[in-house]
């Protein structure tokens, strides 16, 4: 007896959600009669988005196959750079030394957005915990250590807080999610950089960080470990039941991450797609959540194969319909406005077919 490829992939994501067991990669695998094989690779946020809307593809394009690794966007930038890949996903634009490495300017499509979640696993506090901005940067930068420290316990009267250490969990391979939470730490204030930490995809944590692979994994570390706090995107800490801080944002509220709070976040106008990356720092609305991230797509401006350029086209022209931008929304990603998606059409128009 047979299956199709797409009832394999299911059948694997849904075994992964009983077990907790990790995805390295997943996809849509060639068909019999299949025209055009695509591939790509990247994004562990946004992973889950990329299943859905590669089977939701497949159901009106039976003969193109598409395969996407979550291995993180900086192997996905490395593997798009060897060009090795098709596209690739991340949760951050190409640097400048990685743009150099290219022999033309790559297409970068905004593709959905998504919220950072500070989750964690406290024994004895079975409740929400407010975290202030300052707060939450000592705590990741090394500088608060235990959780009984009167600044956690100023912020949340009437909870007892363990007399016990901080655990912090972080993502050990090169991550996108771990350049935008790092890009918010250092531009919310200085304590960040006076501590002498760094911004960037792959950072050394301080000393006794419990590191793990990709969100699921970091998500999962935590959900073990007693006393651990880390950072990770929405979904993976909902999918888990793991509890998620209330975050003092830049209007002195504390927020949660909702679908509401991280809409707001995305409420700055910006007029190039490049300058959509930095607006989300630090977003002024008074009820936006503070951590948040758009997660792009990569494409070359020419293929070898007409044929598969037009293909990769005609898949990121419909990743930013109303369609699959309603499939990000019901996995708990922010799916993104008519102004954005219209950036990203843009964007597209620099493709060569």
């Amino acid at each position: 007896m047979t299956s199709t490829p797409l009832r394999f992939s299911t059948l694997v994501m849904v075994l992964a959600a009983l077990t907790g067991l990790p995805i390295a990669s997943w996809g849509q695998g060639a068909q019999p009669n299949a025209a055009v094989s695509i591939r790509g690779a990247g994004s562990t946020l946004a992973a889950p988005l990329w299943k859905k809307w590669i089977e939701e593809y497949a159901v009106g394009h039976r003969c193109v196959s598409i395969t996407y690794d979550a291995v993180g966007s900086g192997e996905g930038v490395k593997r798009f750079i060897a060009r090795d890949v098709d596209f690739a996903a991340s949760d951050e634009i190409l640097t400048e030394s990685e743009a150099a490495k290219l022999p033309e300017a790559a297409v970068m499509l905004p593709v959905t957005a998504g919220m950072i979640a500070l989750a964690y696993n406290i024994p004895g506090v079975n409740s929400e915990i407010r975290l202030p901005r300052d707060v939450y940067v000592d705590i990741f930068a090394g500088a608060i250590k235990r959780w009984d420290d009167p600044r956690i316990k100023a912020a949340n009267p009437g909870l007892a807080f363990p007399h016990r250490d901080i655990a912090l969990v972080a993502r050990q391979d090169s991550s996108g999610t771990t350049a935008a939470f790092t890009k918010h730490l250092a531009a919310i204030g200085g304590g960040w950089r006076n501590a002498g930490m760094r911004v960037g995809k792959l950072i050394d944590w301080p000393k006794g960080t419990m590191l793990a692979p990709g969100n699921e994994g970091v998500a999962g570390r935590i959900k073990v470990s007693e006393g651990s706090i880390g950072y990770v995107e929405y979904w993976f800490a909902q999918r888990l039941g793991l509890r998620m801080a209330a975050l003092q944002n830049n209007a002195g509220s504390y927020v949660r991450p909702t679908s509401h709070s991280g809409e707001l976040a995305l409420s700055t106008r910006v007029a190039k797609v490049k300058e959509l990356d930095t607006s989300v720092l630090n977003p002024s609305a008074a009820g936006a959540y503070p951590i948040t991230t758009y997660s792009w797509m990569f494409l070359y401006p020419r293929y070898a194969d007409p044929a598969k350029g037009r293909t990769v086209r005609n898949f990121a022209d419909w990743v930013l319909s109303q369609q699959a931008q309603n499939y990000g929304a019901q996995l708990g990603y922010l799916p993104l406005t008519d102004d954005i998606t219209a950036l990203g059409k843009d964007a597209l128009a620099g493709l060569a077919y």
